[in-house]
């Protein structure tokens, strides 16, 4: 089935992410075992609702104190958390503009508002011009009240944007979101730490011609 629209996951696809740097931070703080809270593969429930924004980042903050067990300024907490974001590598934003002109691009994220506004904000004052212009639409988990790999949250987009899940790849680094998306009926690409956006695509023609999952 031919390719018209892409669905790119953002950490770890788009901007490079840093999990060990973020378990050092908190563990800095005091935080023992951080990695048994929050990874690649599983989150524990503070981290989840963050994500689906059922609970304000000040709630989320507070919860990390009592964990932690002592009084920790707000902006000293956010440092530790916005460590686990990376650069964007500046070939994948190019990669991006020019795929904008065979497809139909958009963006499904699991993340939470705190690390949104940072790097959001990181990228305007890199790039000079609005993230989410690279894509059709952007979903990020915090705004939809949805998170992969629940199914809704692919119907979601699906439905929002007019998409066949056949004629749609979708490009994440976690497995379970594949599954999930494989489920749907997506046509899938697992971002494994050994491959990058950019081999996915024939370099003159821009043509996908990486390996279906």
């Amino acid at each position: 089935m031919k390719i018209r629209n892409i669905i790119f996951d953002f950490g770890g696809v788009i901007i490079n992410i840093h999990h060990a740097k973020v378990e050092k931070a908190f563990n800095d703080l005091g935080v023992a075992e951080f990695d048994k809270l929050f990874n690649k593969a599983t989150q524990s429930d503070i981290f989840k609702k963050l994500e689906v924004g059922t609970i304000s980042p000040e709630f989320f903050r507070n919860t990390l104190r009592k964990i932690i067990g002592k009084e920790i300024q707000d902006q000293e907490l956010d440092k530790a958390w916005n460590q686990i974001i990376g650069n964007y590598p500046p070939h994948r934003i190019e990669l991006l503009e020019k795929l904008k002109n065979s497809y139909r691009l958009f963006l499904l994220s699991n993340t939470n508002n705190i690390h949104y506004d940072y790097y959001i904000q990181k990228f305007k004052s890199e790039y000079g011009f609005e993230f989410s212009s690279l894509f059709e639409k952007t979903y990020w988990s915090f705004k939809m009240r949805e998170r992969k790999p629940d199914h809704s949250s692919f119907s979601f987009v699906l439905e929002d944007s007019n998409l066949i899940a056949n004629e749609t790849l979708f490009i994440d680094d976690s497995i379970q979101n594949i599954v999930a998306a494989k489920q749907m009926g997506f046509q899938t690409v697992h971002l494994k730490s050994d491959i990058d956006l950019a081999d996915l695509f024939h370099p003159d023609s821009l043509i996908y011609s990486g390996i279906k999952e």
